[in-house]
């Protein structure tokens, strides 16, 4: 039996996100009335509930019974009209403000007073919104995930005027169907988009500057990454391809415009020109990559290059020197234990946030190469490794670094110079949106967290990511790149700063 607060939900637009939450409440044993103003289109929506409910039946992950049930829960409306009596009307329509503002006034004439009023909106202000009704205090956010069954996270937003009891009656709606609630104030991008903005918009500004190639940048973000061994499903450019860019462009675009140009937030000039050229990704058959019969082309990844000898190994001093030494000697590198280079060693230094030239300040640098140990290097302990020469390293040297680093088979991406190689400046990103999205007090740590790995798929929300990390690592990188490019996009934020001085947990609440 259902525990909703709700008794009978209206849903209006039957597109994927409609029907995708009328299914969820009619599984959920609420009754629905569904309603589309194109007839055509809520038929084929309730054709499409019906044979998802048939599938589910014949998966056995629901009895004929159940399907039959919830099927029978659904109630077309022929008419907006036919949503009197319902206390909850959700609209999914298209993504305009005048056209949400001119159903909800036109709602408000049918519904009773206690009903509650949601939008699906992701990027438009539930404020503005409400600010069309009568009584905006009923309104409120409830964002869902594509697929709405499957995704099982919905942020419940917060506008100024909303009603904290009609929140409440949200959230416990939310856990009546078994999906797990976030609320967060009226914001743009309100968590997940607003979180998301780190992992693409920063790969891109990294593709601007020609630290590396597509290919290269998905591979490192994708297996060079790894927390407790589970990284990023896809790499940013795979995503962008799967998504469409004329989905995730808009949504970079708006949300910088509507903070008002935050530099954090400031897309790429790269992927307005693939837009405007309609290189979409899969959709388009071609965006990022080319896409053939539904599969994406990948070009190889380049092989290590073949060198006689190697040459001996100084490793610059610092906090990962012990480990990167260990490495070299696993790897059956010569590891020299002087000072400073001697006259023909290849020197390896390991930055945070700095590029490979401002490390190798004092050492020659036509024989330096930078290497990443954000995460272990070690064999046995990786699944990928990063170097990056200065632009005076010798090709010898480079060659031979990456013999080095391949001697076990595995894999080396090789970086043009740049701060903060890329798995370091797009993770800091990511931590560092969201410590500014806590500090702003638009959501709870730990609900940050989790609307951010659930709905976007990462491995870890993006505080646990920092402390897994360590705050002070991730202020050090950020500081750097802020210091060496003087763009704020990098300047640390104070929950960041703070909690990294105190040695806490930048999950901690205060």
């Amino acid at each position: 039996m259902s525990t909703s607060p709700f008794q009978r939900i209206g849903v209006v637009g039957s597109g994927a996100m409609g029907r995708g939450i009328a299914q969820l409440f009619a599984q959920s044993g609420i009754a629905v009335r569904l309603y589309d103003n194109n007839a055509a289109a809520l038929a084929s929506a309730l054709t499409s509930i019906a044979d998802t409910f048939g599938k589910l039946a014949g998966k056995g992950r629901m009895s004929a019974g159940d399907a039959a049930a919830a099927r029978a829960r659904i109630e077309p409306a022929d008419a907006l009209g036919a949503l009197a009596g319902c206390d909850l009307v959700i609209e999914a329509i298209v993504e305009r403000l005048d056209a949400k503002r001119e159903l909800f006034t036109a709602l408000e004439a049918i519904l009773g007073d206690d009903a509650v009023l949601a939008t699906n909106t992701s990027s438009l202000s539930v404020t503005a919104i409400a600010a069309a009704c009568r009584r905006p205090q009923r309104v409120a956010g409830y964002h869902f995930f594509n697929p709405v069954p499957l995704m099982k996270v919905v942020e419940v937003v917060d506008g100024i005027r909303t009603d904290a009891a009609v929140v409440d009656r949200l959230v416990a709606l939310t856990r009546a169907t078994g999906h797990l609630p976030v609320v967060a104030q009226d914001t743009p991008g309100f968590i997940v988009n607003h979180a998301g903005r780190g992992f693409g918009t920063e790969a891109l500004k990294a593709l601007g500057e020609g630290a590396a190639d597509v290919p290269t940048i998905d591979r490192i973000l994708r297996e060079q990454v790894a927390f407790d061994g589970e990284g990023f499903k896809l790499g940013p450019f795979e995503l962008m391809d799967l998504t469409g860019l004329d989905v995730s462009q808009p949504v970079m675009e708006s949300i910088y415009r509507q903070f008002y140009d935050e530099p954090r937030f400031r897309p790429s000039v790269l992927a307005a020109q693939r837009l405007a050229a309609g290189l979409l990704g899969r959709k388009a058959g071609e965006g990022f990559y080319l896409h053939r019969d539904g599969r994406q082309q990948t070009p190889a990844d380049p092989t290590a290059p073949q060198v006689g000898i190697l040459p001996p190994v100084w490793v610059a001093p610092g906090p990962r020197s012990a480990a990167l030494r260990e490495a070299v000697a696993a790897l059956r590198g010569v590891v020299q234990d002087t000072p400073g280079p001697t006259e023909h060693a290849l020197a390896l230094v390991a930055p945070l946030g700095l590029d490979a030239s401002a490390a190798a300040e004092g050492l020659p640098a036509e024989r330096t190469v930078a290497i990443d140990m954000l995460f272990p290097v070690a064999p046995g302990q990786c699944r990928r490794r990063t170097l990056m020469p200065t632009p005076a390293t010798r090709a010898d040297y480079r060659d031979a670094a990456r013999a080095l680093f391949a001697a076990d088979g595995m894999p080396v991406s090789m970086l043009r110079d740049t701060p903060g190689f890329i798995a370091q400046r797009v993770l800091a990103m990511i931590v560092s949106i969201g410590t500014e999205i806590a500090q702003q007090r638009i959501a709870s740590p730990s609900d940050i967290d989790t609307a951010v790995r659930i709905g976007l798929g990462y491995p870890l929300g993006p505080l646990a990511m920092g402390d897994a990390l360590g705050p002070s690592v991730v202020l050090e990188i950020l500081g750097n790149m802020h210091r060496l490019t003087g763009d704020p996009r990098y300047r640390p934020g104070g929950w960041l700063r703070r909690r990294a001085q105190l040695g806490l947990s930048l999950l901690h609440e205060d």
